[in-house]
């Protein structure tokens, strides 16, 4: 009775014995890793702000495949956020900030990967190329203006006290404008073409959206001249009306 006793205890004690030792190795594996992992970052880092960036995407790519749950995870995928977004990789940037907030809702950084996506939603529907050159595109695809739109209003609503709220207001204001300058192209085209009706109704929805953009003045213009080639001289007078008080300089005010 007594030796089985001790035969029990015997292989307790070695079984306790593995358990410990394989407890003691994990944690010394685990700490290897995260001493690597930080080490891999630090150089990703390194690369970041000597300006190699696509040398750091690259290393903070494979960090993020590796170690996807590490003790660096979260900011690993911010940074390759501002990353794409600085290299212009709009698809890997958009798809990266979708994946960031809906695995992690309530991060407290969740401001600033809305931040980015409207960011990269402006860049992308930004060309510089023409703006340089002076061209007017105002007739230009604006979706991606209208998403960035979106993305900074979403900022400005959930996180008005976030420290890029200011910023986001201000590029509000600028793409309000753009958006409002799509709409009068398209009513411009509307009247070349005669189709007065359209034309009016275009302006009047620039008044409704956008009426704190100075698009507004041609756009009351344009419904002045559409209601009276229409023959509707009450709705002609109303915008007449407006114009006068708003903008008592318009060609159109001067010469009535």
């Amino acid at each position: 009775m007594l030796s089985n006793k001790l035969g029990r205890s015997v292989v307790l004690s070695s079984v306790l014995g593995l358990m410990l030792a394989g407890c003691s190795s994990q944690s010394e594996e685990e700490q290897v890793s995260k001493t690597q992992i930080e080490a891999m970052y630090d150089q990703a880092q390194r690369s970041m702000a000597s300006g190699n960036l696509s040398l750091a995407q690259n290393q903070l790519s494979s960090l993020n495949s590796r170690y996807p749950f590490g003790p660096f995870a979260h900011q690993i995928q911010l940074d390759l956020i501002y990353l794409h977004y600085k290299l212009d990789n709009t698809d890997e940037a958009l798809a990266a900030v979708d994946r960031f907030i809906s695995l992690n809702p309530n991060h407290k950084d969740v401001d600033y990967a809305l931040y980015m996506r409207g960011l990269v939603n402006q860049r992308a529907e930004h060309n510089a190329v023409h703006d340089l050159a002076g061209v007017d595109r105002s007739d230009r695809d604006s979706s991606m203006a209208e998403e960035a739109f979106k993305d900074f209003a979403e900022l400005v609503r959930k996180y008005p006290d976030s420290e890029y709220a200011a910023d986001a207001k201000q590029r509000l204001i600028a793409l309000k404008s753009r958006l409002a300058k799509k709409e009068l192209a398209i009513a411009q085209y509307y009247m070349e073409r005669q189709a007065y009706l359209a034309a009016a109704n275009r302006a009047r929805y620039i008044l409704k959206h956008y009426s704190d953009t100075p698009e507004v003045e041609n756009a009351l213009a344009m419904m002045v001249e559409s209601y009276e080639q229409l023959e509707l001289p009450e709705l002609r007078e109303d915008a007449m009306k407006v114009l006068r008080a708003n903008f008592p300089e318009n060609r159109l005010v001067s010469t009535r």
